[in-house]
């Protein structure tokens, strides 16, 4: 075998496991089995997944590129932990972005985009008291990235998906004790998007947010 051959070998082996375990150790975090601040040793993971270091210290990596892992000179790879500041600052920014973004979908709405928004809120809402958390954290993002779609403004789009992406562990524990009432948010911004009451979208948006982060404006 040469070395080209060896190298694809490699990478066929190695994509897919760490797919998979970035997908477990996403799912703990969020989930709450691996708390904030918790230190995340590869030796244990890959005995606890059964896989070797390898792909767990590719998934450290990529899950620190999300913003979900700290990775640390000497110390290693933790979960990620935000001090009251920083949670403050987050909050702040996505908000605002969550205001302008259902404010332009308000603005540029059609039919077709506001049907596949309804079917994401109705299936949103049978699973809103779901046990089933990665489920229902990823119907909570489609219904977001729709509402990114009927906005239509890519650079927003990208600042947005990597807020989010920074933000999920904040905003993951309250969450899973508020998602009926996510959903019936949601339901509300839709109402003013479908009206095209882009103050009012952008309004509820930004109240969604700070009422996710338990904090007030």
């Amino acid at each position: 075998m040469d070395t080209r051959t060896k190298a694809a070998t490699l990478g066929a082996t190695h994509s897919p496991l760490t797919h998979l375990v970035v997908t477990a150790l996403r799912e703990r975090i969020l989930g709450g089995a691996i708390p904030p601040g918790e230190r995340l040793v590869e030796g244990r993971l890959s005995e606890e997944l059964g896989v070797s270091r390898m792909p767990v210290r590719e998934a450290l990596r990529q899950l620190a590129a999300e913003g979900l892992v700290t990775i640390e000179p000497r110390r290693g790879a933790s979960v990620t932990s935000f001090s009251a500041d920083q949670v403050r600052e987050l909050v702040e920014v996505r908000a605002t972005l969550e205001g302008l973004n259902a404010k332009l979908a308000a603005k540029r709405h059609d039919p077709a985009q506001i049907a596949e928004l309804e079917r994401i809120l109705e299936e949103g809402t049978r699973l809103a008291e779901s046990e089933d958390v990665a489920t229902t954290m990823l119907m909570n993002q489609r219904f977001h990235d729709a509402l990114g779609n009927i906005a239509a403004n890519s650079v927003l789009q990208d600042i947005m998906r990597s807020l989010r992406d920074r933000t999920a562990l904040l905003f993951a524990p309250i969450n899973r004790v508020r998602g009926k009432q996510n959903w019936e948010e949601h339901a509300a911004i839709l109402r003013a998007v479908i009206k095209g009451d882009a103050e009012l979208a952008a309004l509820l948006a930004t109240r969604h947010v700070y009422n996710a982060a338990q904090m007030e404006p």
